[in-house]
C-alpha cells in the first residue's frame, strides 16, 4: 500500500544520509548515492523495492540532467573551443568505441552491437568529478584543463545521438540500418521543428511570463517547458531526455538562462540523486564478488585503455608528455552519462546481465579512484614544459606591466561578482588596485569599466610579486573557493607576514578557519549579509544612522569588527 510514497520516503532518507557522509569524507555526492543504492538494493538489505515507481524517479532524473546540459550549451563557447571539442573529443570517442568493440567481439565473444553500446558508455568521463577537482586546483584554464573540458563537452553532446543509436542497435540484422535511419530522420524532423519554431517563441513567451512578476508562475512555466517538450519527443518515438535537452538549448538562447539554471538546480540534483540510487540498486554484489577477477580485468582495460587512447591522441596533437599525461589521467574514469547509456542498453535488451554487472562495477571503481589519481599526478608533475614556461613568463610580464605605476595599491585576487563591486568602490574613492583573474570573459568586462585587471593566477608566487605585493597596501581575496583562498593567504603570509589580507567566506565556519590561518579580516557572506540587512532595517524604521551602526557593531562577533 502506498508503494510510490514508500519509495520516495526511502530514497529521500538515503539521500540525506548519503550527502552527510560524502560531505564529511569530502567525496562527490554521486559516489554517496551509488553506495547507498548498493546498500539497500536487492543484493543488499533489499529495503528499496525495484518497481515502476523507482524506475520513474530515475527516468525523471535523467530528464533534468539532460535539461541542465542543454541549458549550459553555448554556441559561442562551442565555436571558441571547436578544435578541442571536435578534434580531441571526437577522436577520443571514436577510438574508445572501436577499441571496446574489438575487445568485446574478439576476447569476450559478444556481438558487435554490445561492443558499440558498451564502448559508448565507457567512453564517457565524469564532468562532476573532474570539473570540481580542476576548479579546486585552479587548473581549469591550464592547457591540460582546457583540453579536458573540451573532451567533456563533446561527450555531453554525443549523448544526444547515442540515446537514439543504442535503441536502434537492438534491432535484428535486417532491420538495423532502417531502424537507425528512421530514428535519425525522426530526430531531425522533431529537432528542426522545435528549434526553428521554439527559438522564435521561447524568448517572447518567457518575457510575457516575467512581466507578470510571479516566481511561482515562472517556475511552473519552466517545468511545463521541460516536461512538455519531453512528452513531445516521447510521443514522436524518441526519448524523454532528448526533449529535455532541446528545452535547455532553447532557454539557453534567452536572457533568462541564469535565472532558470538557479531555479531548476534543486529539482535536478534531487532527481539525479534518485537516478544514481537506482543505478547502485542494479548492482548484483554477489555476482560481482564471484566474478571479481573479471571485474578487475575490465577495470584495468577501462582505465588503461582510456589512458592510452587519450595520451596517444594528445601526443599526436603536439602536446608534451606532461600535458598528455595530465589530460589522460583526468579523463580515465567513467562518467555519469555512462550509466545512462548502460541503462538504455539494458532497457532495450541489448546489453545482457553479465555485461551490465561487470561493466557497472568497473565504472564505479574507476570513479572512486579518479580523485586519488588526479591529485597524485598533479603532485608529480611539478616541472614545466617549454610552452607552459613561456605562457607563465608572459603572464608574469603582463602583470608586472599593469602594476608598474602602482604604489600603496590593493592587490585584488578575483574579479567575479564580489571583485567587480569592490573594484568599482575602490575606483570611486581614487584607490589604485591591480586585479588578478583567469576568466577571459571577466577581463573583457573589466575593459568596459576601464579597470586595471590582468590575466594572472593569484595562487602563484611570481604572479603576486609581479603585481607589486611588496609595495601594496593590502591584499583582498574574493574567491568563492575556500582552498584557493587558503593558498593565497598562505603565500602572502610567507612572502610578507605583516601584509593585511582581507578575505570573503561562505559561512562562519570557513571564516574561523581563515582567521586561524592568519587572515587580517574575513567577511562571512551569510553573517555579514544579515548585519547589513539589520542596519538597513533599523535605518528605515527611523533609528539614526550612527546609533544603528553602533548597535549592529555590538552584535558582531569579537575579532570580526571592522576597525
Amino acid at each position: 500500500m502506498h508503494t510510490g510514497l514508500t519509495t520516495i520516503v526511502i530514497v529521500l532518507s538515503l539521500g540525506v544520509l548519503a550527502l552527510m557522509l560524502v560531505r564529511t569524507l569530502k567525496l562527490p555526492p554521486l559516489i554517496g548515492y551509488l553506495a547507498a543504492g548498493i546498500a539497500v538494493g536487492p543484493s543488499g538489505l533489499a529495503a528499496l523495492p525495484d518497481n515502476a515507481s523507482t524506475a520513474s524517479l530515475a527516468e525523471y532524473g535523467v530528464v533534468f540532467l539532460m535539461f541542465s546540459i542543454g541549458l549550459e550549451f553555448s554556441l559561442k563557447r562551442l565555436h571558441t573551443m571547436q578544435g578541442l571539442v571536435f578534434g580531441l573529443g571526437g577522436a577520443q570517442m571514436l577510438v574508445t568505441v572501436l577499441g571496446t568493440t574489438l575487445i568485446t567481439v574478439g576476447y569476450f565473444g559478444n556481438p558487435w552491437q554490445i561492443g558499440v553500446a558498451t564502448g559508448a558508455a565507457v567512453a564517457m568521463s565524469s564532468t562532476a568529478i573532474v570539473a570540481r577537482l580542476l576548479s579546486e586546483r585552479l587548473e581549469l584554464n591550464s592547457h591540460a584543463g582546457r583540453q579536458t573540458m573540451g573532451v567533456l563537452l563533446f561527450q555531453d553532446l554525443a549523448v544526444v545521438p547515442l540515446l537514439l543509436i543504442i535503441p536502434a542497435l537492438a534491432s535484428s540484422g535486417e532491420d538495423l540500418l532502417p531502424s537507425l535511419a528512421n530514428a535519425l530522420a525522426q530526430a531531425a524532423v522533431v529537432l528542426v521543428l522545435l528549434v526553428v519554431v521554439g527559438q522564435k517563441l521561447m524568448g517572447r513567451w518567457l518575457g510575457a511570463v516575467v512581466r507578470q512578476k510571479s516566481e511561482e508562475l515562472f517556475m511552473l512555466n519552466v517545468l511545463l517547458i521541460v516536461m512538455g517538450l519531453s512528452w513531445v519527443t516521447a510521443e514522436a518515438g524518441l526519448s524523454l531526455a532528448l526533449g529535455a535537452f532541446v528545452a535547455g538549448v532553447l532557454i539557453a538562447e534567452t536572457v533568462y538562462r541564469h535565472q532558470v539554471a538557479a531555479d531548476i538546480r534543486p529539482f535536478r540534483d534531487v532527481l539525479l540523486g534518485f537516478f544514481f540510487v537506482t543505478i547502485g540498486m542494479q548492482l548484483d554484489v554477489a555476482y560481482v564478488v564471484n566474478n571479481a577477477a573479471r571485474v578487475a580485468l575490465v577495470l584495468v582495460l577501462l582505465v588503461g585503455a582510456k589512458l592510452a587512447v587519450m595520451g596517444s591522441i594528445c601526443l599526436l596533437a603536439g602536446n608534451s608528455r606532461d600535458v598528455a599525461l595530465r589530460t589522460a589521467v583526468q579523463l580515465a574514469q567513467a562518467g555519469e552519462f555512462g550509466f545512462v547509456l548502460i541503462g538504455v542498453g539494458v532497457a532495450n535488451q541489448l546489453i545482457p546481465h553479465d555485461v551490465q554487472q561487470v561493466t557497472t562495477a568497473a565504472m564505479l571503481l574507476s570513479m572512486f579512484l579518479a580523485p586519488l589519481a588526479i591529485n597524485r599526478v598533479g603532485r608529480m608533475q611539478r616541472g614545466l614544459t617549454e610552452k607552459e614556461f613561456s605562457l607563465r613568463a608572459r603572464m608574469v610580464q603582463d602583470v608586472a606591466c599593469h602594476s608598474m605605476d602602482c604604489d600603496q595599491h590593493v592587490v585584488l585576487c578575483g574579479y567575479g561578482r564580489v571583485g567587480q563591486n569592490l573594484a568599482r568602490l575602490l575606483a570611486a574613492e581614487g584607490i589604485s588596485f591591480v586585479a588578478l583573474d583567469t576568466d577571459t570573459h571577466r577581463l573583457e568586462e573589466a575593459r568596459h569599466f576601464g579597470h586595471n585587471v590582468v590575466f594572472g593566477e593569484a595562487s602563484r608566487r611570481e604572479v603576486l610579486q609581479a603585481a607589486g605585493l611588496a609595495r601594496a597596501r593590502a591584499v583582498v581575496v574574493t574567491f568563492d573557493s575556500l582552498r584557493a583562498a587558503e593558498r593565497v593567504l598562505a603565500l602572502v603570509r610567507h612572502l610578507h607576514p605583516e601584509m593585511p589580507v582581507l578575505l570573503r567566506a561562505r559561512d562562519q565556519s570557513d571564516a574561523d578557519r581563515l582567521v586561524a590561518a592568519g587572515a587580517s579580516l574575513v567577511v562571512p557572506e551569510v553573517v555579514e549579509g544579515s548585519f547589513v540587512l539589520a542596519l538597513e532595517t533599523l535605518t528605515w524604521l527611523g533609528v539614526p544612522g550612527e546609533q544603528a551602526l553602533e548597535r549592529v557593531q555590538r552584535f558582531r562577533k569579537p575579532g570580526r569588527q571592522i576597525e
